[in-house]
């Protein structure tokens, strides 16, 4: 969990980060997760999420800093992971005691108590029967910007559902992560946002309503539990009085919509229409800004943070750093200045070699292994070190591209 504050300049004036596993041990958390026996089912406990708050906003208090000059706070939280508030959770959230941590005021709020997240991968019935349920996965991802994804959180939803019917007859609500911790901030529950809505298989991208028939297929009475969304960029409310008492922030402080980390991402790089930003990570993430979306078997289209009535799309790559330090370390001696060195010795089009490098199960396309062509588009065993180099990197960002232009 991080908090930073910036003044009206925009610069920096706090900053500081509570760590999971090393600052809440006593979750037992690797990497801030659960991963089960199972290898696909991975959650994340809802306790510790409220307990990392209650830790930063204690770090915050002790090093002085004067929460009464707050006057806005907005957040971003990892896309599709989900709470589940159990029935009577308002009063409790609402009523909070400003002597008492919030974590102990809400330690019998969740019906759930170890949230999925987007990580788990243990919903692929339930994809199938989303995508048969609407009339397939084209038309799935015509209605929501997406074809069913086992991290989404309509999928989710329907496994809890069909799992554990009666934990979902004692849940009154069901929050994203982000609209989660607005909610925390709130006093209330806060609503789910249009951009952060669009990871769920379940918003229609086009109206900004709950779509129906994905709704009906995933479980009952779930538009109740899920509220009417908002645009991204609404202001909620007024902060609880639980932090003006316990904190000192100022009543008047607004509490902006929370939104999900990707979409957060084009707004803090503060894109515009016809920009791209391309994330080189373990995973590489494209996304652009973007007025008329075709949505694809491949990718995502969500609604733009920034402006309610345009786009985001987002592509999503698995094998990226970890594949380019793999050909680093294999073709120059693990060093980056080697790397870069044989990259510029070979020209732009790699003389028609060509290669497709995917160490894991790749997501966008659905392949696996490592592809080399020659210049006469013949499969060939291997590339002198230089070429291989070139290969991968153009392989991967003409991918991108192509993808890209797949979703408009």
């Amino acid at each position: 969990l991080k908090v930073i504050a910036i003044d009206e300049q925009l610069r920096v004036i706090y900053e500081d980060n509570v760590h999971f596993d090393k600052d809440l041990p006593e979750f037992k958390t690797q990497g801030g997760v659960y991963i089960h026996s199972d290898r696909l089912t991975v959650t994340s406990p809802v306790l510790m999420w409220v307990k990392a708050l209650d830790m930063i906003l204690e770090k915050m208090k002790s090093s002085g800093f004067n929460f009464s000059q707050v006057r806005a706070l907005s957040g971003a939280g990892q896309q599709h992971g989900s709470v589940y508030w159990k029935k009577g959770s308002l009063q409790i959230l609402k009523n909070a005691s400003s002597e008492l941590p919030l974590h102990q005021s809400l330690k019998g709020c969740f019906s759930v108590s170890n949230s999925p997240i987007w990580m788990d991968s243990s919903t692929a019935s339930q994809c199938s029967a989303l995508e048969e349920a609407v009339g397939g996965a084209q038309h799935l991802a015509s209605i929501t910007g997406s074809r069913a994804y086992e991290r989404f959180t309509g999928n989710q939803i329907a496994k809890i559902y069909s799992q554990n019917p009666e934990v979902y007859k004692q849940t009154e609500r069901i929050s994203l992560v982000s609209s989660f911790a607005a909610s925390l901030f709130l006093g209330t529950y806060a609503p789910i946002d249009y951009s952060d809505g669009s990871g769920m298989n379940l918003l229609q991208i086009w109206e900004k309503v709950w779509s129906k028939s994905c709704l009906d297929a995933c479980a009952p009475g779930l538009e109740e539990r899920l509220g009417c969304p908002v645009p991204s960029h609404s202001v909620l409310g007024t902060i609880s009085p639980y932090y003006s008492q316990r904190y000192g922030f100022s009543p008047d402080c607004k509490i902006v919509a929370f939104t999900g980390d990707n979409p957060a991402s084009l707004a803090g790089m503060r894109l515009q229409e016809g920009d791209i930003a391309i994330s080189l990570g373990t995973s590489d993430t494209l996304f652009l800004w973007i007025q008329e979306p075709t949505p694809a078997l491949e990718g995502h289209i969500l609604c733009n943070p920034v402006d309610s009535q345009t786009y985001m799309a987002l592509l999503c790559f698995k094998n990226g750093s970890l594949m380019r330090e793999r050909i680093r370390d294999d073709c120059a001696s693990g060093s980056w200045d080697e790397f870069s060195k044989a990259l510029s010795s070979t020209v732009a089009g790699n003389n028609g070699n060509l290669g497709f490098y995917f160490d894991v199960m790749e997501i966008t396309p659905e392949a696996v292994g490592i592809h080399r062509f020659n210049r006469d588009n013949q499969k060939v065993s291997g590339f002198p070190k230089e070429v291989e180099i070139r290969a991968l990197i153009e392989g991967q960002f003409m991918a991108k591209r192509i993808h890209a232009e797949k979703l408009g």
